[in-house]
């Protein structure tokens, strides 16, 4: 349990509870709920809190540890796992292993509405059949039981793929804004699992550079376009039709 997982590392580092609530910032009174058992799963920015505090202390941490996961290796989780997760935490489920999300921040959240305004006017306007939608919403990607995505905005124009729980399929077009907890998985892994999946386009946009990463893979591959917030860039399932501008 992550109890046991803080006792241990507040041993080594020969921490009283006090200044671990310093060094972390997270209130006397939680940490001693985890100690003494009375919270058996606390909030995941809690405990990201608690190992930073470790972290940078240089006491070794299990990343990203959590009760309900102990047990199994990377790789072996199912979706199984993932409908067990406590309902306060956000995570994606991609080839069997668990990626923590963090809450959103403020300019996370404005470039993500400036897109879903911008694609909902355009659908309205010329009567589109697709549909938009954003997170938090289940994706079924690869259609298996090892795979579950969250995409900060997505367009699906196969309303079969639409169910009342989540959406099952590839979705045609994807955003993900990026943020610290997942912006090597944006980059990265999802970049690969979005391509091979069926996803059309898939955009990266990153508030700090104030850019857009760009990719058509029905024509481009993975060579992108890159864009800045100044930019009007163009929604190329729209045929450039739909264009987007996010300063």
């Amino acid at each position: 349990m992550y109890r046991d997982i803080l006792r241990e590392k507040k041993e080594k580092a020969n921490w009283t509870t006090e200044e671990l609530s310093k060094r972390s910032g997270v209130p006397v009174g939680t940490i001693n709920k985890i100690l003494n058992g009375e919270t058996a799963s606390p909030r995941y920015d809690t405990m990201k809190a608690l190992d930073e505090a470790f972290i940078e202390s240089g006491v070794d941490i299990v990343c990203e540890a959590a009760p309900y996961n102990i047990g199994k290796a990377d790789g072996e989780y199912t979706l199984e796992d993932y409908y067990q997760l406590p309902d306060d935490v956000r995570a994606e489920l991609i080839d069997g292993r668990f990626f923590y999300l963090q809450s959103p921040t403020s300019n996370h959240q404005k470039s993500l509405i400036d897109m879903l305004y911008a694609v909902m006017s355009y659908i309205k306007q010329n009567n589109g059949d697709c549909q938009p939608f954003v997170a938090p919403l289940d994706v079924q990607l690869d259609c298996d039981n090892k795979t579950m995505v969250q995409p900060d905005l997505m367009i699906i124009c196969d309303k079969d793929k639409v169910r009342k729980d989540r959406v099952y399929g590839a979705p045609d077009f994807i955003a993900e804004v990026l943020s610290p907890s997942t912006k090597k998985n944006d980059t990265d892994l999802k970049l690969l699992k979005y391509k091979n999946a069926g996803v059309r386009e898939y955009w990266i946009v990153d508030t700090d550079k104030e850019r857009v990463i760009c990719y058509f893979f029905e024509e481009d591959g993975l060579m992108p376009n890159v864009y800045t917030f100044d930019n009007e860039v163009p929604v190329r399932i729209y045929d450039g039709a739909l264009k987007i501008k996010l300063a």
